[in-house]
């Protein structure tokens, strides 16, 4: 029931209807028992971001998650970083002080998260990046900062891919990163890399989409990880499984990114018995 001591917490995105964060924090407060309203806040346009930031704090909103396009444009409207948001340069959650919103990002635990459940190690495993986005900038971080054994980073803009490599070097530079275009998978050595797909290609509604297609790149793989979590099995994962490989799917790393992001607010640590209970929930909530 909300009344005067309920907390509101709240979604920054452009478009939010498509979103699984109304759904999912609501049901987490009432499994956790905290008295807790987590709305959709629809800001359509960029120059009103500083505007909706402002007003929020001023109202005594407590938290936010950040999703596109707003995840770095909302950086100098904060009054502060952690540190995996400073390393990634983007931010997914805000988290309310006196002095104004600080800014989290829980993508390297769900990330950390969906791997570990399929007891995938990223610590001495050679990592493959398919992208070079946001997404792939959380792994890379994870990475670098995770005991990866080596990282190869394939985009189909190769300046972008070594921009990134860049970055994990001023991280780590003890890493071995390597760039290549995306077409020149074929000229990976070794066939023992954990494959994590880090852009939108093969999100619904475009769900035969793939970034790689020929069974050989999957042979190059100890096993395959996707971001993408409409729908739940992406035609990536499903060429992977295929091919014998180990797969994770992208709507593991969502749960754990939001149960993070309520632990941030609420102080309440999600069990793992809940968030099985959240993953049931979202399965349920996807698109046919």
């Amino acid at each position: 029931m909300i009344d005067a001591k309920t907390k509101v917490l709240g979604l920054l995105a452009h478009p939010i209807g498509h979103s699984l964060s109304p759904l999912l924090q609501n049901t987490l407060a009432t499994v956790c028992g905290e008295n807790v309203a987590y709305l959709p806040f629809e800001v359509k346009n960029p120059e009103e971001l500083g505007a909706a930031i402002c007003g929020a704090h001023a109202l005594g909103i407590a938290g936010f998650n950040v999703t596109v396009p707003y995840k770095e444009a909302v950086i100098p409207h904060l009054c502060g970083l952690s540190e995996e948001a400073r390393l990634i340069g983007a931010v997914n959650t805000l988290v309310r002080t006196e002095e104004g919103y600080v800014g989290h990002n829980t993508d390297i635990a769900g990330m950390a998260t969906m791997l570990a459940r399929r007891n995938l190690r990223m610590e001495g495993a050679h990592i493959l990046l398919l992208g070079a986005g946001g997404a792939a900038r959380s792994a890379a971080v994870l990475a670098a900062t995770g005991g990866a054994a080596e990282l190869v980073i394939l985009n189909r803009n190769t300046a972008r891919a070594e921009a990134l490599a860049k970055a994990v070097r001023d991280i780590n530079p003890f890493l071995t990163v390597r760039t290549a275009a995306l077409e020149h998978w074929r000229e990976l050595p070794g066939n023992d890399y954990l494959c994590i797909q880090c852009t939108s290609v093969g999100m619904w509604p475009n769900t035969e989409e793939t970034i790689v297609e020929d069974p050989r790149f999957f042979e190059k793989l100890s096993a395959a990880a996707d971001i993408v979590y409409t729908p739940e099995e992406t035609k990536f994962l499903r060429l992977a499984r295929a091919a014998g490989k180990p797969v994770a799917g992208g709507l593991a790393m969502l749960i754990s990114q939001g149960a993070h992001a309520f632990s941030l607010w609420t102080g309440k640590r999600c069990t793992a018995e809940q968030e099985e209970e959240l993953l049931t929930l979202a399965k349920g909530a996807l698109p046919a």
